[in-house]
């Protein structure tokens, strides 16, 4: 313990107050020492109690130093803890219960002293109670942990009591967990009948439909709702979605009164699966058949039943299955009124509809819907939302609407820049408010977007590693692309199905011109090199039959070879289907600025791909990825890089746009549209978390 500074100078500095640790020091020298002197000479001691009490001095110390390296324990209770061990031992000599020394110490204090060593009092007619007040300690300074050591702890005394004295609201999901269980503590919460809360989970919980029940738990308990309701509408899946927006709805004109209802999440993640698997999932597979058969299942919902489809949805919804069916949709069983529609949506999840809208270029359509102004002088209806829109973000919970406002963003300054500078105007307006305040949550949040919004224009010259510690969001310098040597290289993920081997050949004809050359003597890859211009690099493992797993051979070969020659990629192409997605990813070198997630689905990849590469710029679509446009993006970017130049987002955007004039381009996402991943970064970094 005296070494555990890393310095040995018999002395335990574990506080920066030097009279403190000089007592403890003192306390591990002398006292340790008179301890054990005391144990030693006692005339009244056998010998095998000596060596019994002595070792549990061993054990104390050892205990204590491990769960003060881990900060289980403090430190300054030491001298605490040898003095509640002498006492225990003598009542122990003395064949009296340690009981009552336990029941009135700290939990650490206790926990340090009977958990130390289970053998020194176990024999004590006390030692049983002792344990079990360390574990009623542990509960009360712990709620959330309560139900868990119940269960590791079984047949405490006072299960019961602690059970009913839970938090019910903040607990309720615990508490239906556990009611399942076959175990001590599953069966104290299923033999309480007389409180209607736990009864009423109880029986949620021992049901088949159980998780269907559940987000109405708060209604049933208060009598709003029965069984009977949930189970006329639970084996149909629009009842059901429809009873789920209603409970919804409900529950949101509660929250705007302060009253949070039982296990609102539950009914959020409920109502956002059903959304995705009972309606968005069909609409999207359908893709290829005509309107009337695609949107067939969504045609009997109401305007706020379509609107939380699209924000349960957000992410992967395709861009045809918005814009073509559930928008305009909604919009006509609303009479075109945006505002009626918020309204009576009580404005819940607002900015992820507006960040959607922005995202599709639907938002301009959405606004206009909105009354004219009253006098030239009076602000719109519309203009008012977008204000709300960007303020008082500093007041949500977690980080998901400053990440909507983020995303929305590089959508609108493409699309409708006067509405552009008026948001970058509120920022700036709501930063100044909140450095008033002294908010530092909300200094953070819009100086983060002050400076994501500033260097949409290229004309700042906004320093975002310098400003907010991350790189530059709307271009990827060429030096960053370069390694040492000046060579840019580039890593085509491509497999062995049949897509892959058909592909392939295209692939490889998009450098068939006298500006590059092609390597195919490898067995496992292909090398394409720039003959004219910067020097790049482009290594594609074969598409080898995938039945004898030969492609993941040769991209195994290619990984290591070019870690072996250390010429470490700065670009990641994945070419393959969504379930291909995981593995390109697992390969992926961290050194990677640009990937290109070739595959459908791929923008849902964006999570995964950062943990690999923090830096990356991800290009990912929502939808079908085909080669109408991957391979117009591959032939691009080689260009660029052969050219040296700089890949700013924007117009390298506009020019991939001309390349690849096709309907499925809309689904693919730049990397200057997923503002929300780096905002996330950059308050993480601001806040120190």
């Amino acid at each position: 313990i005296l070494k555990s500074d890393g310095k040995n100078d018999n002395q335990y500095t574990p506080t920066g107050d030097q009279d403190i640790n000089l007592i403890l020091t003192q306390c591990l020298i002398n006292r340790v020492d008179a301890l054990q002197c005391k144990i030693e000479t006692d005339s009244v001691l056998k010998d095998q109690a000596k060596v019994k009490y002595l070792r549990g001095i061993d054990y104390l110390l050892k205990f204590f130093r491990q769960n003060t390296y881990i900060r289980k324990v403090k430190p300054t209770i030491l001298p605490d803890i040898l003095t509640v061990y002498e006492k225990c031992m003598q009542y122990d000599k003395e064949d009296r219960s340690i009981a009552d020394i336990f029941s009135k110490l700290s939990y650490e204090t206790a926990y340090s002293v009977i958990r130390a060593d289970n053998s020194t009092f176990e024999k004590n007619s006390g030692y049983k109670e002792a344990l079990q007040a360390v574990v009623l300690k542990y509960c009360i300074l712990y709620p959330d942990k309560t139900l868990a050591t119940l269960k590791d702890n079984p047949n405490m005394p006072f299960a019961d009591s602690l059970v009913r004295a839970l938090d019910k609201k903040k607990y309720a999901r615990q508490l239906y967990d556990f009611a399942q269980a076959g175990n001590h503590i599953g069966s104290v919460i299923r033999n309480i009948t007389d409180d209607v809360f736990i009864s009423t989970i109880v029986k949620m919980a021992r049901s088949k439909s159980g998780q269907q029940y559940f987000p109405f738990l708060d209604n049933v308990v208060k009598g709003k709702m029965t069984f009977e309701e949930i189970d006329a509408a639970k084996d149909d899946s629009i009842l059901y979605y429809k009873l789920l927006v209603r409970t919804q709805l409900e529950y949101v004109g509660r929250a705007v009164n302060k009253d949070t209802a039982f296990e609102y999440e539950a009914l959020r993640e409920r109502l956002e699966k059903k959304a995705r698997e009972g309606f968005v999932n069909t609409i999207n597979a359908l893709h290829n058949e005509n309107a009337e058969v695609r949107f067939r299942s969504i045609q009997s919902l109401s305007a706020e039943e379509l609107y939380y489809l699209a924000v349960s949805a957000d992410g992967s919804i395709y861009t045809s299955s918005f814009v073509k069916g559930v928008y305009p949709l909604m919009m006509k069983k609303i009479n075109n009124k945006g505002d009626s529609l918020l309204m009576s949506l009580r404005f819940d999840k607002y900015r992820k509809f507006i960040k959607m809208t922005a995202g599709f270029n639907m938002l301009s359509s959405f606004l206009n819907t909105f009354p004219p102004k009253r006098t030239a002088d009076d602000e719109s209806d519309a203009e008012k939302l977008m204000k709300a829109f960007v303020g008082k973000l500093e007041q949500g919970r977690g980080l998901e609407d400053g990440v909507d406002v983020a995303d929305s963003y590089a959508s609108i300054v493409e699309t409708i820049k006067p509405l552009a500078n008026e948001m970058l105007k509120n920022i700036q307006l709501n930063y100044q408010r909140n450095e008033k305040m002294g908010n530092k949550r909300g200094m953070a949040m819009y100086k983060i977007l002050n400076n994501l919004f500033l260097s949409a224009d290229t004309l700042n010259k906004t320093d975002l590693t310098k400003e907010l510690g991350i790189p530059p969001v709307y271009e990827v310098p060429f030096k960053a692309l370069a390694n040492d040597s000046g060579r840019a290289v580039v890593q085509v993920f491509i497999y062995g199905d049949k897509d892959g081997i058909g592909v392939f050949p295209s692939i490889l004809g998009l450098f068939g011109n006298a500006n590059w050359k092609t390597d195919r003597s490898n067995p496992y890859w292909v090398t394409i090199t720039s003959v004219k211009g910067k020097p790049v690099s482009i290594y594609l493992n074969k598409p080898l039959p995938e039945e004898k797993n030969e492609d993941a051979k040769a991209q195994e070969a290619l990984c290591k070879y070019l870690k072996d020659i250390k010429l470490f990629p700065t670009v990641t192409v994945n070419r393959g289907h969504s379930y291909n997605a995981p593995y390109t990813i697992e390969q992926m070198f961290p050194t990677s600025k640009i990937v290109f997630m070739g595959s459908c689905g791929g923008y849902r990849s964006i999570h995964d791909i950062l943990e690999v590469a923090p830096d990356a710029h991800i290009v990912g679509t929502k939808q079908i990825a085909d080669a109408p446009v991957n391979n117009p993006f591959l032939k691009l970017l080689g260009e660029k890089l052969r050219a040296g130049s700089d890949i700013q987002w924007i117009p390298f955007w506009a020019e991939l746009r001309k390349m690849a004039p096709n309907e499925i381009f809309d689904d693919y996402v730049p990397p200057y549209k997923n503002l929300g991943a780096l905002f996330i970064k950059a308050y993480k970094i601001a806040m120190e978390e």
